[in-house]
């Protein structure tokens, strides 16, 4: 339980300090966008055991154990889906940027999906708005 306390304080430092995002849109604010972050919020949460996230890689059929680094600010609506993303960072240094698909469910916030986005700044390309 200490753990994940001082998780959920990190998390709200992090995501309130962070500066850093691919893209925002500006029309995401107030209730929504504190809804949208406090899901990827409560996701990380829930994925991480022992200060360390977990997240299966499917392009390289692994799962990954990574630690966060920060959150980023930036909201944007791709298709059905309102995407944030986080930088995190493995055991040997390599950096993870993992964008969190997020929908509204009877008023609420919430995570369906984390995707590995970029590997150590290389972009992998996914498609949210074809269906």
């Amino acid at each position: 339980m200490k753990y994940f306390n001082l998780i959920t304080a990190v998390l709200i430092i992090v995501g309130i300090g962070s500066s850093g995002f691919a893209g925002n849109d500006p029309s995401i604010k107030g209730q929504m966008r504190t809804g949208i972050q406090a899901a990827m919020n409560e996701h990380i949460k829930h994925n991480t055991v022992d200060m360390q996230y977990a997240i299966y890689d499917s392009v390289n059929g692994e799962l990954k154990w990574l630690t966060l680094d920060k959150l980023h600010e930036g909201i944007v609506k791709k298709g059905d889906f309102y995407v944030s993303c986080a930088d995190f960072v493995d055991g040997q240094g390599k950096k993870y940027d993992i964008d969190f698909l997020v929908v509204q469910d009877s008023g609420n916030y919430r995570v369906l999906e984390a995707v590995v986005h970029a590997e150590d700044g290389k972009k992998r390309k996914y498609h949210l708005e074809d269906k």
